[in-house]
């Protein structure tokens, strides 16, 4: 067996366009709340230059910084979280997805997460005995 061959290919073209993405959808947020880029690199502890890369999506930024960007300023991160999660799936990500309602496809998701580990949960607590017992009564 190759070295090459213990390993997937992993298509990293995925981190430049979340980096994009995601300074733009940064930008615009401090925008709308008339923050400036000062201001913000001020409050995350980083320098003006640092807070336009990040906006400008340059290659050298960190997803934890965009990540903590948007928290910063209370948005949803789903915009990063989504495209990796379909990276990792090996789907193609539909971009279109970021401009629906991502607060609302994130707690969705969140609530289907939850509510199947609390059935497995539920399902393992449960003893043997009620474990068939589908009505719910004894």
């Amino acid at each position: 067996m190759e070295p090459d061959d213990k390993f997937a290919a992993v298509d990293t073209s995925i981190f430049r366009e979340i980096k994009l993405l995601s300074g733009e959808r940064i930008r615009h947020e401090r925008n709308l709340r008339g923050i400036t880029q000062i201001e913000l690199a001020a409050n995350m502890g980083g320098s003006p230059r640092w807070m336009r890369e990040i906006e400008a999506g340059a290659p050298g930024t960190k997803l934890e910084d965009h990540l903590k960007a948007a928290l910063s300023l209370g948005m949803p991160t789903g915009h990063i979280a989504f495209p990796i999660l379909f990276a990792g799936q090996r789907m193609r990500f539909p971009r279109q997805l970021i401009y629906g309602d991502l607060p609302a496809i994130e707690r969705k998701c969140i609530e289907m997460i939850s509510d199947s580990v609390l059935t497995a949960l539920k399902q393992d607590l449960s003893p043997e005995w009620r474990r068939g017992d589908e009505s719910g009564q004894i």
